[in-house]
């Protein structure tokens, strides 16, 4: 009987520090949660919409069990006012409520946190994030995300170079050139 050595494990398509453009789901969703709070660097489209994916999916898995489950099991209420009936979830829908609460606080942060990223990768700062609290900023933020990556957009990687401004030339002298003094005689 022979043994082998296990196989080394495949090698990061790219540092976990920068953008992995053309990201499949699994990678997206582990660089997601490898980056739980990093908003500095960038992430590729491809990242930023596989999790994006992902949380929607996560989403869906817990809250329609939840609410089929808890409305199944629900009561039918009828309003003494206005005679309407309508049927009030059980409690097997709070017990659901409750885990997408909790996901939904799980994910808070590095939601934010990918989608500062993107906004990085297009060259754009962060702060403009807090577009999400005026009204129509999540669409701004929308179509902000949808855009093609920017090289300038490099600047916001940890090693990126600082900046340093280039002295301009000096302008030339528009007035009129100062005759040399006459010498002076002793």
């Amino acid at each position: 009987m022979t043994t082998s050595a296990p196989a080394a494990p495949a090698p990061s398509p790219a540092p976990i520090d920068k953008p992995l453009y053309g990201a499949t789901f699994a990678q997206a969703v582990q660089r997601f949660f490898a980056k739980y709070a990093v908003f500095s660097g960038r992430a590729s489209r491809s990242e930023f919409w596989w999790a994006d994916l992902f949380l929607f999916l996560a989403a869906l898995v817990i809250w329609v069990p939840g609410m089929i489950i808890g409305y199944a099991t629900g009561s039918p209420y009828v309003s003494p006012t206005t005679g309407q009936s309508s049927i009030t979830p059980g409690p097997a829908f709070a017990i659901f409520a409750v885990i997408g609460v909790l996901f939904y606080l799980a994910v808070l942060v590095p939601g934010i946190a990918v989608t500062v990223r993107r906004l990085h990768d297009a060259n754009f700062s962060g702060a403009l994030y807090l577009l999400v609290f005026v009204p129509f900023g999540s669409l701004i933020l929308l179509v902000l995300a949808v855009l093609e990556s920017n090289p300038q957009g490099a600047r916001f990687d940890a090693d990126a170079q600082p900046y340093q401004p280039v002295a301009a030339p000096p302008a030339p002298s528009t007035a009129p050139p100062v005759p040399p003094a006459p010498p002076v005689s002793p």
